[in-house]
């Protein structure tokens, strides 16, 4: 693992590192305390204990209750939850379900609306402006009768982008309408209150905020009837089947906690990197930045670059030792430019030349000062060798 030792890692938005405290605390449900929460010896107790007080702090930290929270395994599966319990909602039995969207999400949300339309439901995409940003009028303009969930991504993984999430929540509570949010990169940078919001429905993933991968979130506003999703046994008050992940539970209790704790004091370190991070890369000739200047989370920052493209880019950046990626970890793998950038208009051979740079609180000054260094010349460099590139 020597390899390692010096890499500079930007690539926060798809995944992050899990903190030593969090490892602490998970460790001895791996170890000694390895019991089925479900089992009803007493030593048992100590593992259903571990997992009813994560579930506290997970409902502290966005406003929630704690018999509001499921424990899943990763925000995909919670958001496709989310669209199950919609769908058991739908108030005109006579008419498909209907769905509203936007064009932007994360494919765990795009992917489930386009299954669900395959199924017979409707599906509504809002579109969005240069800067990413949904038009909440154009959300009232589609809302129908039938009309059972409004799903909206609270800020962009590739771009950063915040949504007004609480004026759409509160068309959707005028409405009667449940309003749905994957608010996965948001959790430690901005504040959520699920109840002062109006939100109904919210997916997190723990390993977007320094805990392991494999635990998700679901908070369902009570008085919502859940339909389940996985069937079995009594897990989760009965209504999502399979025994519990108990350390990385106990995982995703404590990282919320520190998230919010350390929330101030990691946003000033961001936006001091970020700030040097934005000056010199829109020095670069030809740079264009992919988001808006108003309404950005503070780590996540998507450029895009004429005349090359953003594979190249990411590929001589590996060589050096960097992790930087060009949109979703999610869709990586695809040729085609990423539906986010299209949707804010850029055309195909812009959009194909983005990189997406996402930091966390363990990234430093040096980091960013060595990556400056590294990334002006890699671009000079493949323009160098571009046939499509005009200086």
């Amino acid at each position: 693992m020597n390899d390692l030792k010096d890499l500079i890692y930007f690539d926060n938005a798809a995944t992050t590192k899990v903190s030593e405290s969090v490892l602490d605390a998970m460790l001895p449900y791996l170890g000694q305390i390895y019991f089925n929460p479900s089992s009803i010896y007493s030593a048992s107790k100590h593992a259903k204990g571990a997992i009813e007080k994560a579930r506290a702090q997970v409902a502290k930290a966005i406003g929630a209750e704690s018999d509001e929270i499921y424990f899943t395994s990763c925000a995909t599966e919670s958001n496709n939850w989310a669209f199950t319990i919609a769908q058991g909602q739908n108030k005109q039995p006579a008419k498909p379900t209907h769905f509203i969207t936007t064009q932007i999400e994360h494919p765990a949300v795009l992917n489930t609306a386009k299954q669900k339309e395959k199924e017979g439901s409707q599906v509504t995409y809002l579109s969005v402006n240069e800067e990413g940003l949904i038009s909440p009028d154009d959300l009232k303009k589609s809302i129908q009768e039938n009309t059972a969930l409004v799903s909206v991504i609270y800020a962009n993984n590739e771009t950063g982008v915040i949504q007004p999430i609480d004026e759409l929540a509160n068309i959707c509570k005028e409405r009667g309408i449940l309003f749905h949010t994957d608010a996965v990169q948001v959790i430690g940078t901005l504040p959520v209150d699920v109840k002062r919001q109006n939100i109904s429905i919210l997916s997190l993933s723990g390993h977007k905020f320094h805990a392991p991968k494999g635990v998700g979130i679901l908070y369902v506003k009570k008085g919502i009837p859940i339909t389940n999703f996985l069937f079995g046994g009594g897990q989760e008050r009965g209504r999502r089947a399979g025994t519990e992940n108990v350390a990385n539970i106990v995982a995703i209790g404590q990282a919320v906690e520190e998230a919010i704790e350390c929330m101030e004091a990691k946003n000033e370190h961001i936006k001091k990197l970020r700030k040097l991070l934005f000056d010199r890369i829109t020095q670069i000739p030809k740079v264009k930045f992919n988001g808006s200047m108003d309404h950005n989370l503070p780590n996540i920052m998507n450029f895009s670059f004429e005349g090359i493209e953003g594979e190249g880019i990411l590929l001589h950046l590996s060589m050096q030792g960097i992790c930087c990626s060009s949109g979703s970890a999610c869709t990586s793998g695809s040729l085609d430019p990423s539906h986010v950038l299209i949707a804010m208009g850029l055309d195909h051979a812009l959009a194909q030349g983005s990189l997406r740079i996402s930091l966390s609180k363990y990234n430093t000054e040096q980091e960013v000062i060595r990556f400056l260094e590294i990334l002006k010349p890699t671009i000079e460099k493949l323009r160098a060798m571009s046939p499509i590139w005009k200086p």
